[in-house]
């Protein structure tokens, strides 16, 4: 198995942020993100790694960003180790395949989740409630169902601790009328795209996230779009409403943690080798099938 990289130490460059997966680092006047191979479930980072977890994030997204370049201009400016700063290039094992060259952005406060299945938070609101994200739905659906109408869920993102679900009032009130309807309808078609071609290869895209920034007023698409750790992926072929499909993203290891004894509210335990070696396989089968690509 190729080996993991928990945390990216560059000491020639000034941290810009750590988060639970990526250490971005500044580098003349732009940044670089680096995924590592760490994984976050409930809020914590686990202390196992996923082999090759950061290289497929970064590859998958770079994909996607290109894939939806038309659509929303996006961050990226190179996913490719050659045309970095000739100071990064000792840094070879670390970084190739696994960081991208961005420019830097006014980042929107405010997480963007697309719902186009009613799974997960979305499932547990409606049978609580009839609702979910604020939006009546018809009585009668079932776990998994698809949707009318894809939802735009907004939260707050929260450095620490869970984010906070919001109306799209709130959002509003947040960070203005036209911008929130710009990036509710830049959501919706970005998810709109992407889950055709998805389905196209076999895979629906359950529900997903997006963050945005602004450079000059222009809405620009940040961080990662359409990877396993931002979106439910599910298999077509075995799709049903009314069950719990299998995924082919997160989810996997979510639903190994709900099975110990684990209270979530203390430190988590490690992974089981053979759950580190299936969640690994599952995000690079998810990789090879929407790619059309072998390697990484």
């Amino acid at each position: 198995m190729d080996k993991a990289f928990s945390e990216i130490n560059i000491p020639e460059l000034p941290l810009y942020k750590r988060g639970k997966v990526r250490d971005i680092y500044e580098i003349e006047g732009k940044l670089l993100i680096v995924a590592s191979d760490r994984i976050s479930a409930f809020d914590y980072v686990l202390p196992s790694l996923i082999p090759n977890k950061g290289k497929i994030l970064t590859q998958l997204s770079r994909f996607w960003f290109e894939f939806t370049a038309l659509d929303c201009p996006n961050h990226l400016l190179t996913a490719e180790f050659k045309e970095f700063p000739t100071i990064l290039h000792k840094y070879r094992e670390i970084l190739e395949k696994r960081s991208m060259l961005v420019n830097k952005t006014d980042v929107i406060p405010v997480e963007c989740v697309v719902r186009g299945y009613l799974l997960g938070s979305g499932w547990k609101d409606y049978k609580a409630t009839g609702k979910t994200s604020g939006i009546k739905l018809p009585p009668g659906l079932k776990k998994a169902e698809r949707l009318k109408d894809a939802i735009f869920a907004p939260s707050t993102k929260a450095e620490e601790g869970h984010d906070q679900n919001i109306s799209f009032k709130e959002m509003q009130k947040l960070i203005g009328s036209e911008l929130a309807r710009k990036i509710k309808k830049i959501s919706i078609k970005l998810y709109q795209k992407a889950s055709l071609h998805a389905i196209s290869r076999g895979i629906i895209i359950a529900d997903t996230k997006f963050e945005f920034g602004l450079i000059n007023e222009e809405l620009i698409l940040v961080d990662e779009i359409f990877t396993p750790d931002s979106s439910r992926f599910l298999p077509l072929a075995s799709y049903s409403p009314g069950i719990s499909p299998p995924s082919l993203d997160k989810q996997f290891v979510r639903d190994y943690l709900e099975s110990t004894p684990w209270d979530k509210k203390s430190p988590p335990p490690p992974l089981p080798p053979s759950i580190i070696e299936q969640t690994s396989k599952k995000y690079l089968e998810i990789y090879r099938i929407l790619t059309e690509k072998e390697e990484l």
